[in-house]
């Protein structure tokens, strides 16, 4: 393991003329010699693909599973959630841009140089269940998460992504074996958003998606909700009929407020209406579990048995105020509730 931050990057091609393929996300960006990736964090150096921010952790925090936001996932767990600056996106909403967007600002190398053996004895001491790579986007730290999450599993610790799933296929099939649940990002269904909003694309993510599924990864999926974004009646049921069709009815979707920040602002928070009308196209489109973040006194951060409607895990601000299933079933009909809950 290198010590140094040239670590050699995983998933790239040799061409011939000195440049680099990445295979990584969905970019695939092709990088000249001594050029970087879009995620400025890859680097064509001496003629291999380097990371250079392998190790170097901008956050490392206890949280409480329920606040990736992960509801069908060890509830009531602690994870140990660590970070490396840097992401692949520049979303102009970015509610963590002060670590996601810190080398287009001209620093590269930021962090506590942490290994991937004290991570894991961090958790235990801890007490965490879980490794969350996650606050801004565990792609880009892709060598440093596979690395720990293998001694994770070796561990007995479960591995969780929170990501904007511009992962490649050939990545995600890398990591599938290591990953234990994750929690994509489902920005907006319009690709012309991806590209002027997210500087990215729309395919790739429900590619990544649909390759996590067939992989057996417990998918979450959540989405922002922001005003004159995505939040028309037509997109969000788009977006529900994807997760409903493709993914499956079980597969949980999370529905986030916003509010300003970043480079987006003057729109203000998402209207409570504008949430209750996203959970409601959620649940026509046949999706069984619907849930509202950042809502006040929200009943649908509760999970409901999809038969009776008992409450089987009541939460309060990311904690679990009550857990009633039996063996992952309601405890009330028996009905078998979707998830990884031991």
């Amino acid at each position: 393991m290198s010590t140094d931050s040239h670590h050699e990057a995983m998933l790239y091609d040799k061409l011939g003329d000195g440049a680099m393929r990445c295979r990584l996300c969905g970019h695939q960006c092709l990088i000249s010699p001594d050029k970087r990736g879009v995620c400025q964090v890859r680097q064509n150096v001496g003629g291999k693909l380097v990371t250079l921010n392998y190790g170097y952790l901008v956050a490392a925090n206890v949280d409480p599973i329920e606040k990736k936001p992960l509801y069908h996932f060890l509830p009531g767990t602690t994870s140990m959630s660590v970070a490396a600056a840097g992401c692949n996106f520049q979303c102009e909403f970015c509610q963590n841009w002060r670590i996601s967007q810190l080398p287009r600002m001209g620093s590269t190398i930021a962090g506590e140089r942490v290994e991937p053996r004290q991570i894991i004895d961090a958790a235990k001491r801890q007490g965490c269940r879980s490794i969350s790579y996650t606050y801004t986007e565990p792609t880009i730290f892709f060598e440093f998460a596979y690395d720990t999450a293998k001694l994770a599993a070796e561990a007995g610790l479960k591995n969780c992504f929170v990501s904007n799933g511009f992962l490649s296929p050939e990545a995600v099939r890398t990591i599938s074996p290591l990953l234990d649940a994750i929690n994509v990002d489902l920005k907006a269904f319009r690709d012309v958003t991806y590209r002027k909003v997210m500087k990215a694309r729309l395919e790739p993510v429900l590619q990544c998606l649909r390759t996590l599924v067939a992989n057996g990864v417990w998918v979450e999926v959540t989405t922002l909700v922001v005003p004159g974004m995505n939040d028309s009646q037509a997109e969000l049921s788009d977006i529900a009929a994807f997760i409903a069709g493709e993914l499956g009815h079980d597969v949980p979707w999370h529905l986030s407020r916003y509010h300003d920040d970043y480079e987006m602002t003057g729109r203000g928070a998402t209207p409570l209406e504008a949430m209750e009308l996203a959970a409601a196209v959620g649940r026509q489109a046949g999706l069984r579990y619907v849930y509202q973040g950042n809502v006040p006194d929200a009943a649908d951060g509760n999970t409901h048995c999809p038969k009776c409607d008992e409450v089987v895990i009541e939460r309060s601000y990311f904690r679990v105020a009550a857990n009633r299933l039996r063996n992952g079933a309601c405890n009330a009909c028996g009905q078998t509730i979707a998830g990884l809950w031991s």
